[in-house]
């Protein structure tokens, strides 16, 4: 059982003489609460009941996020003592332990089905409810000191390695977005031009009318144009509400007024799938009229050199999370065109850069699962 190693630990700031306030997060651990909020939330004034944290000490936040569905468990790693909110679950080693190994276990989900049965929901949905006895009879594997040391030393490499693959990820994507804010806001150069959107794209109209195609496509600012359940694991749209969907076919171009952090103005990507698919009425599906290289009129809709238009010809309109667009304003954004030869380099070049992107985060996502695999297999 946990008691078997762990002990709770109820040291509480009592006369309030350590301000160092700290939250532990799903996603970052045990860190300061000015460095998680920017700014204090607790008060010289209201810590008293705070328990104090020492380096190595474990502490549970029962608090449930996607992140951490039971709740986090992390140590604290900094010499300087801390405290922590009274809601929150202390314990240290009784004896000398890997604290390493144990944060790896915590980060597994071995836990969670003890939790899960043991555990009560209570009152709030968000958090946790478990009695500290209860907490402590859960079921706990002790290795030796040896085995403890070389399993954390294990992940620790595997973790290393992950963190610069997603460093070499964050680089790139960084890169990227680089390259088309100088590609897309230098276009006033010699051999560029502008046209309307509406003197190189029909409106398309082709409905679903019979409802024989039921491969229903999200158009998503990460992502671009992708089946529904593949985006959502599962189909939104059902059988009998899909008859006034619109039908896309390879090459066509998909706008989705639906504002997002990744696209402020709505998501206007290119559909690349072999199968032709049906998406919402709400978005606009054009198909492109004149020879431009349509791989870069794709990267060009990526960049956000048409915002200024909507920006000063848009409105929000009823919903803050739409771009109110009238067919008049879609057909009237600018787009610019440079030479065909010009188009070919620029294509070539952006996606040379998002392959290589694409094998990157392919490569992540790889060493995420194989650690995911291991702390299963270590932790059972």
């Amino acid at each position: 059982m946990l008691s078997a190693i762990f002990e709770k630990n109820t040291k509480k700031n009592s006369d309030g003489a350590i301000s160092n306030v700290i939250c532990n997060s799903a996603k970052q651990g045990l860190i300061p609460q000015r460095e998680y909020f920017d700014k204090d939330i607790a008060n010289s004034d209201n810590t008293a009941g705070y328990y104090i944290i020492e380096q190595n000490d474990f502490v549970y936040n029962p608090r449930k996020s996607a992140d951490a569905p039971y709740g986090p468990i992390s140590s604290y790693k900094y010499v300087d003592p801390g405290i922590v909110s009274p809601l929150y679950l202390c314990f240290r080693a009784k004896s000398i332990i890997n604290p390493r190994y144990y944060e790896w276990y915590f980060k597994s989900s071995v836990w969670h089905r003890y939790i899960y049965m043991s555990g009560d929901s209570g009152a709030r949905h968000d958090r946790v409810s478990i009695k500290d006895d209860t907490f402590f009879a859960m079921p706990i594997h002790l290795p030796s000191e040896n085995e403890q040391r070389r399993i954390a030393s294990f992940l620790d490499i595997l973790e290393s390695r992950i963190e610069k693959q997603r460093t070499l990820v964050d680089s790139l994507k960084k890169y990227k977005r680089g390259v088309i804010q100088h590609i897309f806001h230098s276009s006033s150069g010699v051999g560029w031009s502008y046209v309307k959107l509406g003197n190189i794209f029909k409106k398309a109209s082709r409905r679903n009318i019979d409802g024989k195609i039921k491969n229903v496509i999200t158009n998503s600012a990460e992502y671009g144009l992708i089946p529904q359940r593949d985006f959502f694991d599962k189909n939104i749209a059902v059988d009998g509400n899909t008859l006034n969907y619109f039908v896309i076919k390879t090459g066509d171009f998909v706008y989705n007024p639906r504002k997002s952090n990744n696209a402020p103005y709505g998501p206007f990507n290119r559909y690349t799938l072999k199968d032709n698919g049906i998406i919402s009425p709400l978005y606009t599906c054009l198909v492109l009229q004149a020879d431009i290289n349509p791989s870069y009129l794709a990267w060009y809709f990526k960049s956000d050199a048409w915002h200024r238009y909507i920006y000063d010809n848009g409105s929000q309109g009823v919903r803050h999370d739409r771009v109110s667009m009238t067919d008049d304003l879609l057909m009237g954004i600018p787009v610019a065109i440079p030479s065909a030869d010009n188009q070919r380099k620029i294509a070539r070049m952006l996606d040379t850069v998002e392959t290589r992107l694409l094998a990157f985060q392919s490569e992540y996502a790889l060493l995420e699962k194989v650690r995911k695999g291991f702390m299963q297999q270590l932790f059972i």
